[in-house]
């Protein structure tokens, strides 16, 4: 009576502890923590973008150990705001310093659409490409920071699954050792799976597929490393943030910071994980409001919250992809309204 009391408790809460031997859907993410304030001032129009380019559609940001900002956006231009590149040449990848000035632009031609964006511990910057058409797409490229193309993973134009294949892959992360991490989901009921390869781009594992228990996934999103070297999930449509250690297995979860389209760890673990969907696109978590959350993940504890300013949309809105630098300024990137904001403390 006392255990199925706690677990009832556990599961109101919406906290992360669910034993790994349970094979059950996961808890009720309890209820919703929009409560927490906002001690951050938004900067936008800060992007000195090159002559005849806008800003475009954009899901992924990261920042390197010189405090400069990686995106890749969707090959805007005026007068027509792209969300692919599929009939671009534009370079969608740009390295921007902290006042907003372009220092390296490339990729054109290569992608199809650009989703998530990781630098490595050399510097180097990997991008996941989201598609495929015309001979291009479901691949993730790791590009040193000039732009030369140093690996490929996947084949290109071709969605599938095992070693050489990919099915919209979404995001890239790497193990304190190196290892290569790629998120899948965007392909329905395909994907929904982690991909582990060596430093040097060796098949080495995967694990998931479609479901709702520890380990399955739907629609992983968003991948991060936390100090432990514990790889963190963002499981979105399951409103989840998984964690396994770097075989795989299953060690909790966390579902107090919403529906997660972005995930970073920052200073002393500290978390930040963009909502871009509750009470929008998602039909199953009503009542969270979009936005970005930062919390610990030594306590679990929500400390702050960024709301989305659109208080009401059907589409996905303000940062899906989100990043922190050095000082606590976070960055976030935009599927739509097609913007990198900056969030200052």
């Amino acid at each position: 009576m006392k255990i199925a009391l706690f677990e009832a408790m556990i599961a109101m809460a919406g906290w992360s502890v669910y034993a790994q031997s349970r094979l059950e859907p996961p808890p009720a993410t309890g209820p919703p923590t929009n409560s927490a304030p906002n001690p951050y001032r938004t900067i936008t129009g800060w992007l000195q973008m090159p002559a005849g380019r806008v800003f475009g559609s954009t899901g992924g940001v990261a920042v390197d150990q010189r405090g400069h900002i990686w995106v890749a956006e969707r090959c805007g231009v005026k007068g027509f705001i792209a969300a692919s590149c599929a009939a671009s040449q534009l370079d969608p990848i740009f390295e921007f310093d902290q006042t907003g000035k372009v220092l390296h632009n490339f990729g054109g031609g290569l992608l199809v659409m650009p989703h998530g964006i990781a630098i490595d511990a050399d510097g180097n910057v990997w991008v996941t490409d989201g598609q495929g058409k015309d001979g291009r797409g479901h691949q993730v490229f790791k590009f040193s920071p000039e732009g030369k193309i140093l690996m490929k993973l996947g084949t290109a134009g071709v969605a599938g699954s095992g070693p050489n294949f990919f099915n919209q892959p979404n995001a890239v992360a790497f193990a304190p050792n190196g290892d290569i991490f790629i998120a899948e989901g965007h392909g329905g009921e395909a994907g929904n799976r982690i991909v582990k390869f060596s430093k040097d781009g060796k098949y080495l594992k995967e694990w998931g597929k479609k479901g709702t228990g520890p380990g399955e996934f739907d629609l992983p999103h968003c991948l991060a490393f936390d100090s432990k070297g514990r790889l963190l999930v963002g499981d979105r449509n399951n409103n989840r943030i998984q964690v396994f250690d770097q075989e795989g297995s299953f060690i909790e979860q966390f579902t107090q910071f919403s529906r997660p389209s972005g995930i970073a760890v920052g200073k002393n673990d500290v978390i930040y994980v963009a909502d871009s969907e509750s009470e929008s696109v998602s039909k199953n978590h009503y009542g969270w409001k979009r936005g970005i959350r930062v919390g610990s993940l030594k306590d679990g504890k929500i400390t702050a919250f960024i709301p989305d300013p659109v208080a009401t949309s059907d589409t996905t809105s303000a940062a899906e992809g989100v990043a922190v630098d050095s000082k606590g300024v976070i960055y976030g990137a935009e599927v739509n309204p097609n913007d990198l904001k900056k969030y200052k403390p």
